[in-house]
């Protein structure tokens, strides 16, 4: 279809071709229905789809299934007969094997290039909800964010922000003057938070160097874009982690690509799978900062599709941002599920030849009601549609194959060695030895004690005290009392300054450091 994405249509019973027009891929887009009914294909043959007229696409991969994409189909596939008659039916007379350019990105580095980003880029919004922070944790992860800020001390990998969280802890006093209460107890719980990510591998997100957006936004010499697939099966795992990276993701897009209107094809198309997994218990700030997203993202050319068992698990006001829609078999076997799906049907532009209650409860495996939309961004009337079968291998591919095509990745190497550059904790480190070396140079020497004066005070020996006490101003006192007095006289004075607050800040981080 010339300007869209062909999605399928055809057969007894079933509408016209239908097609996903690419002036309007940018209005957003919902991948719907229950498990097993074949939300997995649809999105690879949008991913071709999108590939083959030029737009990348980033699309995570849960159960590794779209791995397929970087492979042909074959006529030894089992089901290389069934796609061939689908071809047919749907008159998709143009329907070839072939592979698409891939790129495999994973957190962890395992299944492809590492992808990373740092503390400062992710910010406390997101990082309060990825560490499922109370409104007063994130009270204080917010001061801490202002004084790296203020001191110019970068944030890039959990160490630098434990090493801060510390500084704030001991200074806590100070910072409540000025920010607000800081209380202890809320800086433990942020380093407990931190400890438990870390123990879950989260803090492979964090560092450097940082993912870079022109990377997942490339096209190839003969016009396919790339398509960015995001190892996300042992990501499941953690299933706040894999939210939050796909937000900040969204986020990063939104605050740094540049306002183009309405283009004739979209920059980037997005899809989010298990989307409901941003949504669960999430607090209202954060939902306002999706739909804020969903509202003005588009004005930078990207589609945003969200994927996920049943329209209900998006909230209303970003449900009502996505314009194109597919929406596979939901099964009502509760009274809650029948709720769910008249819900779901209602938000469609009928159809007088069926009942759409009736058709998504109905379709098979491979079928799907669609609605996308038409001129002027009008819906379109809502079709039960068979969805075209995948150019591409349906199912995963093996690890040699995986590990050929992140060989051939034109950002091998980029990304694979991790970067420790200067930043917070080598900052407080520095800062403590500074402080340190100061705080020596500060104590006068005692040249006229005795030898064993002066051995009981560099601690080489213990006599009883006999040669360890001078007389000054007729009263007696031991070296050790003269030694802290000199020692508190100079940290009182330091404390006074600018200086004095350095050397405490220096000294908590050498505290961390030496953990």
């Amino acid at each position: 279809m010339q300007g869209a994405v062909f999605v399928g249509g055809g057969g007894e019973g079933h509408g016209t071709k239908q097609g996903l027009l690419l002036k309007y891929a940018n209005r957003h887009g919902l991948v719907a229905g229950a498990t097993g009914t074949g939300k997995t294909v649809t999105l690879q043959i949008l991913s071709e789809g999108f590939s083959k007229a030029g737009v990348p696409v980033f699309v995570s991969d849960v159960k590794g299934d779209l791995s397929g994409l970087a492979k042909s189909m074959t006529r030894e596939h089992k089901l290389h007969g069934a796609f061939e008659k689908r071809a047919a039916t749907i008159d998709f007379d143009d329907y070839v094997y072939e592979a698409f350019p891939v790129t495999f990105w994973d957190i962890y580095g395992e299944q492809g290039h590492p992808i990373r980003t740092t503390v400062s880029e992710m910010g406390p919004l997101l990082l309060s909800r990825l560490l499922d922070l109370t409104d007063v944790q994130e009270g204080v992860l917010n001061i801490a964010f202002r004084v790296a800020d203020e001191q110019g001390m970068p944030l890039l990998d959990l160490e630098d922000l434990q090493a801060l969280l510390v500084w704030v802890g001991q200074n806590a006093d100070e910072l409540s003057l000025r920010y607000g209460n800081v209380a202890a107890s809320s800086v433990g719980a942020i380093q407990r938070a931190l400890l438990v990510l870390e123990n879950q591998g989260g803090e492979r997100l964090f560092g450097e160097p940082a993912l870079e957006l022109s990377d997942i936004m490339r096209t190839e010499p003969d016009g396919q874009g790339r398509i960015s697939i995001l190892a996300a099966d042992r990501l499941m795992a953690s299933p706040k982690l894999y939210a939050t990276f796909l937000l900040w993701l969204l986020s990063e897009l939104f605050e740094e690509l540049p306002e183009v209107g309405d283009p004739d094809k979209p920059r980037l198309v997005f899809f989010f799978d298990e989307a409901h997994l941003l949504f669960d218990d999430a607090p209202k700030a954060l939902i306002d900062k999706v739909e804020q997203v969903a509202r003005l993202i588009r004005s930078k050319g990207v589609g945003v599709y969200f994927v996920t068992q049943n329209p209900a698990d998006v909230p209303d006001d970003v449900l009502g941002q996505l314009g194109n829609r597919v929406q596979h078999a939901l099964r009502a076997f509760t009274a809650r599920d029948q709720r769910d799906l008249r819900r779901a049907a209602e938000t469609y532009r009928p159809n007088p030849r069926f009942s759409t209650e009736e058709a998504i409860r109905d379709v098979g495996v491979g079928e799907a009601v669609t609605s996308f939309l038409e001129a002027k961004g009008a819906p379109g009337i809502v079709e039960r549609t068979l969805i075209r079968p995948p150019s591409s291998h349906l199912g995963a591919i093996d690890t040699e194959t995986r590990q050929a095509v992140i060989e051939s990745s034109p950002v091998y190497g980029k990304y694979d060695t991790e970067l420790d550059r200067h930043s917070a904790a080598e900052m407080l480190a520095a800062r403590a030895a500074a402080a340190a070396e100061e705080a020596a140079r500060a104590i006068p020497p005692d040249d006229k004690a005795e030898p064993a004066a002066r051995e009981f005070n560099n601690a080489r020996r213990y006599d009883g005290g006999r040669g360890g006490s001078r007389r000054l101003g007729g009263e007696e006192r031991s070296l050790g009392s003269r030694f802290g007095e000199e020692v508190a006289k100079v940290v009182i004075k330091e404390l006074k300054g600018t200086t004095g607050r350095r050397i405490v800040r220096g000294i908590f981080g050498t505290m961390f450091k030496g953990r």
